[in-house]
């Protein structure tokens, strides 16, 4: 089989990436090792910057995105027993971030996936860049895929990252985890908060008018079975707690999982004809909300370079591919570590250090410069792409 660009992984990046480029007339063929009800129900973010949005409109997959995707024009940092809302439509020009699954995005991708584009259950094996070739078994069967470009878009486990010879790697472990439920009860809030105690972080987040998702910080070897729901929602209930007795809404646990935080960052996102996007390339902790958005940009700014290639000849574009796109992820990498060491308690630190955190979030909340620098990484910067 031959095909302009082949794209492993089926994951937003993947599919996207296939449909920006079916959309400017290239061929691609996009492998999964995994069949079509796996990926349609992988769990992820669901936090979209408004760039990702207009992405994803543009690319026509928007639909049932400004259906059913909830709009927030602000967010609320939580600590001391108060909150204090950042607006973060007042202080970007207006621009917003909205809450849809990832589930969703997969779904709506693959739904506007012509016969054949996706190969599922089709494990790729072997990347060469160099050929460039792609070997994979589907069906028990041995194949091949020869194309012009290869993208990456197969994850942290996946082979892609494998095949850049000599990467430089980055990485940092965090001393804490996030245990994730999915709560089938009305949110208890309007918007996203943000919650720092002396137990540890907290986050409410909204799934739909009527799914709740909330997270709780915990220890990284923490076992799930510690963890029966009533406990869950005891600990919720402490951490987001107000002197104004804000009331947490509870009711059935639909799901929970236990996930460790890490930053990890590989360099070059380039080797020959292969290019590395998402999480390939690099992991943020969720704290920021980068993760996906950060996928989308670097497939969009892909797109247009290897546009670029076949519709004007220049291979410029790809040719700054990663050094472009690592300018963008490190400045993502920054702010994921730094929501994430402002608001997490870290039960080893001394008293000083305690003081200092404290004091860093009044400084956030009662300063407006301080207050837009947040909001600005939050809601994303624009991509770049076509």
């Amino acid at each position: 089989m031959r095909t302009q660009v082949a794209i492993i992984g089926a994951g937003p990046a993947g599919l996207l990436l296939s449909h920006l480029l079916e959309r400017r007339g290239i061929d691609a063929v996009v492998l999964e090792s995994r069949d079509r009800a796996h990926c349609e129900r992988r769990q992820r973010a669901g936090m979209l910057e408004q760039g990702t949005v207009d992405v994803l409109r543009a690319a026509g997959a928007g639909e049932r995105l400004d259906r059913e995707g909830l709009t927030h024009h602000g967010l609320e940092l939580r600590f001391g027993g108060a909150g204090h809302r950042i607006a973060l439509s007042e202080l970007t020009g207006g621009r917003t971030v909205t809450i849809y699954a990832q589930t969703e995005i997969v779904k709506d991708l693959i739904a506007l996936s012509p016969e054949g584009r996706i190969r599922f259950e089709a494990e790729v094996l072997e990347v060469d860049p160099a050929s460039p070739r792609v070997t994979y078994r589907e069906n028990g069967v041995l194949r091949t895929l020869d194309c012009d470009l290869v993208a990456g878009c197969d994850g942290f486990h996946g082979v892609s990252r494998a095949a850049v010879p000599r990467a430089k790697v980055f990485e940092r472990d965090y001393p804490f985890a996030w245990l994730g439920v999915l709560a089938d009860v009305p949110p208890s809030t309007e918007e996203l908060v943000y919650c720092h105690h002396d137990r540890g972080f907290a986050l409410h987040s909204l799934r739909s008018p009527e799914v709740s998702r909330l997270y709780l910080q915990v220890s990284p070897d923490e076992e799930l079975a510690a963890w029966p729901d009533e406990r869950i929602w005891s600990e919720l209930r402490t951490r987001f707690a107000t002197r104004d007795g804000w009331t947490l809404k509870d009711g059935p646990i639909r799901e929970k999982a236990i996930t460790p935080m890490r930053s990890f960052v590989t360099e070059p996102m380039r080797h020959d004809n292969l290019f590395l996007a998402g999480d390939a390339a690099h992991i943020v902790p969720p704290t920021g909300a980068k993760g996906l958005n950060l996928a989308v940009s670097d497939v969009t700014a892909l797109a247009s370079a290897i546009a670029a290639r076949y519709e004007g000849g220049s291979s410029a574009l790809l040719d700054g591919y990663s050094s472009a796109r690592l300018r963008r992820v490190w400045r993502a990498e920054h702010f994921s570590y730094w929501m994430t060491t402002l608001l997490h308690t870290d039960h080893s630190a001394d008293a000083f250090a305690r003081r200092l955190q404290l004091s860093h979030l009044e400084y956030v909340v009662s300063s407006k410069a301080a207050a837009t620098t947040l909001a600005e990484n939050y809601v994303g910067f624009a991509h770049d792409g076509p």
